[in-house]
């Protein structure tokens, strides 16, 4: 057993949160040189940085079995235990988390480093107030220095999942726990950040940015958590009370369930510890449990593992002997049989291992083989097989590694391809060959080789923090929770761009169309409403610029929308702005805003409809002015009734009306009371009185569409524009629509009526009284018209089929004469609605 040096120590000792990592290091600066061993690499590297950031670069050094930075000029170091330059002087050494000397795995390195670590003029330990009694047994002479919790540390009691408080770390302790627990919340709060002492320090920090910058509220970790990683954590939640400590699922101690807990909190702002909402009484906190951890009140450690930390090298017998040797002390404690110690021991059965070991140097080289740890996890057997074939290369040829070997097995791993666990297994992988290639003898070029590694390393580092982000961090949902809980000026910051685009804090939630918001098609369902919220909340400045430019938008802004099987609207920039509904008549509909604007301020609104108004009544005037002077026509008491009774219900249809229909009131009609229809445009024919300027295709067009608004049905279909026949429609609806834009059926097609009267002249001008003549049928063949169509027609003009042709048979009204459809008021469509031919 190794002599305690003599020198007396300086031992800080008490809770986390005490600040005893910050006194460690400001002494440490204070020196003119300095080592501080951590218990994880991610904790040395934490501290690393902090130190850089006092003393530059170039006198810092950071040294880990898989990560070296060694400036020329360096004089202090972090490192992990293992990795303490124990042969170097330091003006002052420190050692962190010392209680961990009563670990089963690793505590033998934590009790070498406090029996033999001391620096030139101050050693300092940072431990548990536990650790008190082993101090004042191996090291009587130290100074004990007790550092109080800066804040107070109180018990929450069990919380579910989703009610987890900002700013909570739940604590898992094993891998699968971790991505299960990550998931939940990905699913319930926006995700989470994972940090597992397997990921690399690259990744970690990522991960740990995302927790610290706000992007999301929570953070699952493994119990590496309680090693003195500094965040900002207001609640520790633990998803179980229990871990598998490499030989047996056991509950946590009472000083593990403090050192986890303890991470809540920070400087003098209070924290919370407490469990999720798990059943079984094994899965919550007893009740002495909790007052132990709020009153830092623990059982003292009564012994600390050991294991020779200088074995002799003289033989491999001898080396197994001196690391399996009884420690002389009572409070020390034979370590376990550790992996490099087993692995040491199965290698030691081979032949050819004893030959290659013959002499110490041969020796060192073993036992250095067997120091590589077994970052994929794989246990003795396998591990001792890489572990032979590292040393079988390191005693043969020029006692280096094979570069082609070291290469192949590089560039294997060399992908970014796969799920979290395989860029985690790939990462690990890629540990081992790190910590090789920063052996400075094993490699003919280490240094190349270690930036290698590095470049490699970071690499999967990266693909990795970008897996575990995609999977377990849906940021549109943490954005919006955070926008949903804020407040004034705590708002996010939102955009809209140019395409519309809606973005909250950079992340995208919908688009903007007119005055609509949609939300993100890709957003997950329970987004949906997030996403509505978020939107009432933060569009309505844009929202009203947008309605203030509405209001003095030129004419060409606007449009009249009329697609099939959808409401008669208006629209602005080509997005609907409002409706229109049934009004007090054919031309005066009313203009319903949609919904989408109801988020405007009162006057912002009146705006609009007062701008959609004039616009709409312009249009109305230009397309419609024909209508708009017939319906002023049949209102005017100077004109005769009987032009009023033929125009009422000429306007009520819009314009186009089968002329059976008011038979009667063209029978009262002399010769001078037609001038006025002739002066409103309106053209008597053989079957159909309508104005040839409204059957136009845009004027017919807005006829059908504010039709369809005055029943408050859904926009039909028309005739193609230009057209002056069409196939029949087969619904009555379409049908009625094709007969309001000036249509005539005649069975299997419609032929727009002023076709109609020239078809009728032709067939007039060509036959002589009654006898019998063969009507010219090519120009109804040019109009498009099929035979079957024609003989329709022909029968509705009043003739009849004889051998040899047609005759005459001196009536106007068509062959098959139904009881006409009187027109009903406020129906547009109630004019045809009886008409069969």
């Amino acid at each position: 057993m190794t002599r305690i040096a003599a020198q007396p120590l300086v031992a800080v000792l008490g809770p986390t949160n005490t600040g005893k990592t910050h006194l460690a290091v400001e002494r440490m600066c204070g020196h003119s040189s300095g080592l501080i061993g951590f218990p994880l690499r991610l904790l040395a590297r934490e501290v690393y940085d902090r130190v850089v950031a006092i003393k530059g670069a170039d006198s810092v050094a950071l040294v880990t079995g898989e990560e070296k930075i060694l400036p020329d000029k360096a004089r202090w170091f972090l490192t992990t235990a293992e990795s303490m330059p124990l042969d170097k002087e330091f003006a002052f050494v420190g050692l962190d988390e010392a209680q961990l000397g009563a670990d089963p795995e690793r505590g033998h390195i934590f009790t070498d480093r406090l029996l033999r670590a001391r620096g030139r003029e101050e050693t300092m330990v940072l431990g548990s107030e536990a650790l008190r009694p082993m101090l004042r047994a191996l090291t009587p002479d130290a100074e004990i220095i007790t550092r109080p919790r800066f804040s107070t540390l109180t018990y929450a009691g069990p919380a579910k999942l989703s009610r987890l408080p900002k700013r909570s770390v739940v604590v898992a302790f094993s891998a699968e726990e971790v991505y299960a627990v990550a998931e939940m919340l990905r699913r319930l709060r926006g995700g989470a950040a994972v940090v597992m002492g397997s990921l690399s320090p690259r990744t970690r920090n990522a991960q740990v940015a995302m927790f610290q910058a706000g992007e999301v509220d929570y953070l699952v970790a493994t119990d590496a958590i309680g090693m003195g990683l500094n965040m900002d954590v207001a609640h520790v939640a633990f998803a179980s009370l229990r871990k598998f400590d490499g030989r047996k699922s056991r509950r946590l101690t009472v000083a593990e369930m403090a050192q986890i807990a303890g991470r809540a909190g920070r400087h003098q702002r209070d924290g919370t510890f407490g469990t999720l909402s798990l059943e079984g009484p094994s899965a919550q906190f007893e009740d002495e449990e909790v007052l132990a951890i709020e009153e830092h009140r623990f059982p003292p450690i009564d012994h600390l593992y050991w294991r020779e930390g200088k074995p002799r090298l003289g033989s491999v017998d001898t080396l197994i002997a001196d690391l399996e040797r009884k420690p002389s002390s009572q409070v020390l404690r034979a370590a376990p049989q550790a992996i490099d110690l087993a692995v040491l021991k199965r290698l030691a059965d081979e032949a050819w291992v004893r030959e290659r070991a013959g002499d110490p140097a041969a020796v060192r080289r073993l036992w250095d083989a067997c120091g590589l740890p077994d970052f994929r996890k794989t246990g003795a057997e396998p591990h001792s097989r890489l572990v032979g074939r590292v040393f079988r290369h390191l005693s043969e040829g020029d006692l280096h590694l094979p570069v082609p070997w070291f290469a192949d097995e590089l560039a294997r791993l060399d992908t970014v391809q796969g799920d979290v666990e395989t860029l985690a297994d790939r990462l690990a992988a890629v540990r081992t060959w790190a910590y090789i290639a920063h052996r400075p003898t094993w490699l003919a070029e280490p240094e190349h080789w270690a930036a290698r590694t590095r470049v490699l390393e970071e690499k999967l580092s990266d693909a990795l923090h970008q897996r575990l982000t995609q999977r377990f961090v849906d940021r549109r949902t943490s954005v919006l929770m955070r926008d949903l809980g804020a407040k004034g000026a705590d708002l996010l910051p939102m955009k809209v761009d140019a395409d519309g685009s809606v973005t909250v804090d950079g992340e995208s939630i919908g688009i903007l169309i007119g005055f609509r918001f949609k939300a993100d098609p890709l957003a997950r369902h329970g987004d949906m409403k997030r996403l509505m919220a978020a939107a009432e909340r933060r569009l309505g400045e844009e929202l009203g610029k947008r309605a203030r430019a509405l209001a003095v938008d030129e004419d060409s802004g606007f449009s009249l929308a009329t697609d099939l099987g959808r409401p008669v609207a208006l629209f602005w920039q080509g997005d609907v702005v409002a409706r229109l509904t049934k009004g007090k008549d054919l031309l005066n509909p009313r203009i319903e805003l949609h919904r989408a604007l109801d988020a405007l301020t009162p006057a912002d609104r009146q705006a609009v409809a007062g701008r959609l108004q004039v616009w709409f009544d312009d249009h109305v005037a230009r397309h419609l002015g024909a209508l708009v002077d017939i319906i002023a026509a049949a209102r005017d008491p100077a004109q005769p009734a009987s032009v009023r009774a033929l125009l009422a219900p000429l306007g009520q249809a819009g314009g186009v009306l089968a002329r059976r229909a008011l038979d009667e009131v063209l029978d009262a009609l002399d010769r001078d009371q037609r001038g006025p229809l002739t002066k409103l445009g309106v053209r008597i024919g053989t079957l159909d009185i309508f104005v040839p300027a409204l059957i136009k295709p845009e004027p017919a067009r807005w006829r059908v569409a504010l039709a369809a608004a005055q029943e408050g049905v859904s926009m039909p279909g028309t005739p193609p524009i230009g057209a002056v026949s069409a196939s029949t429609p087969a619904d009555a609806a379409t049908c009625h629509a094709f007969v309001m834009a000036g249509f005539r059926p005649l069975g299997a097609q419609m032929l727009r009526v002023d076709q109609v009267e020239r078809l009728a002249r032709n067939a007039h001008d060509a036959r002589s009284g009654r006898a019998a003549f063969a009507p010219d049928a090519s120009l109804a063949t040019s109009l498009g018209l099929m035979p079957p169509s024609f003989t329709q027609l022909m029968l509705a003009l009043g003739f009849r089929a004889a051998e040899q042709g047609w005759v005459w048979k001196g009536k106007r009204t068509p062959a098959r004469p139904d009881k006409p459809a009187k027109a009903r008021p406020g129906n547009a469509f109630g004019a045809l609605a009886g008409l069969r031919l």
